[in-house]
């Protein structure tokens, strides 16, 4: 498959659209995997039975997560991915699963409905970063997206084993600072030319701000 390059599209952003309540979205199984057996993911949250489904806006990818501040986060990093490094198209984007098959622990984070996995099959579990990873380029906008969310969203690609398609809340359940950013990606989404689509992750004060959380 193709890659369309989507550095620079400008696409304005808006709020995240929550479609039904719906089944999991079953993740593609862990390689040589263990099965997780803990009520929680590794980041403290429960797991759940079903997750919301919600669609990414600005674009048709739907996917499930845990309903909430987590869900507003994560629909960002999803966002940025799609208007500042390449759009995404039904089935990039990996959410919920109730296959508690896990290659490392961070990816028992699916069961809680608190992480994404954007073309998993293009940054799989343990590929060799070097060869068939992200850009320089790419990983500048990722490292961006990063800082955006304070820190609170970890990333695949600062992992062992590495897994560049992965993104996890990273503060347990209650933790006033999701709260506040949810609060403020929510107020960027309802004001024209902020958040998602209207940011230079190349600006050097974007840059320097990324460097802190790297």
């Amino acid at each position: 498959m193709t890659r369309r390059r989507a550095l620079g599209l400008g696409i304005g952003a808006g709020a995240a659209i929550a479609l039904t309540t719906a089944g999991p979205v079953q993740a593609a199984p862990a390689s040589g995997g263990r099965q997780w057996k803990r009520p929680r993911s590794a980041n403290g949250w429960p797991v759940l039975g079903h997750a919301t489904k919600y669609q990414v806006e600005g674009t048709n990818v739907e996917v499930s997560l845990a309903t909430g501040d987590a869900a507003t986060v994560l629909l960002h990093v999803a966002r940025r991915f799609a208007y500042e490094i390449d759009m995404l198209r039904a089935g990039d984007v990996l959410g919920h699963t109730t296959d508690r098959t896990v290659g490392a622990p961070f990816e028992s984070t699916y069961l809680s409905g608190t992480a994404i996995a954007i073309r998993p099959l293009y940054y799989p579990l343990g590929a060799d970063v070097q060869n068939t990873g992200m850009s320089a380029t790419e990983r500048i906008v990722v490292a961006d997206i990063v800082a955006d969310c304070e820190g609170l969203v970890i990333w695949g690609g600062d992992l062992k084993p590495v897994k560049q398609s992965h993104f996890h809340i990273d503060v347990k359940p209650g933790d006033p600072r999701l709260k506040r950013l949810a609060a403020r990606i929510r107020g960027w989404n309802d004001t024209p030319g902020e958040g998602a689509g209207s940011i230079d992750a190349f600006a050097p004060a974007r840059r320097r701000l990324a460097a802190r959380y790297q």
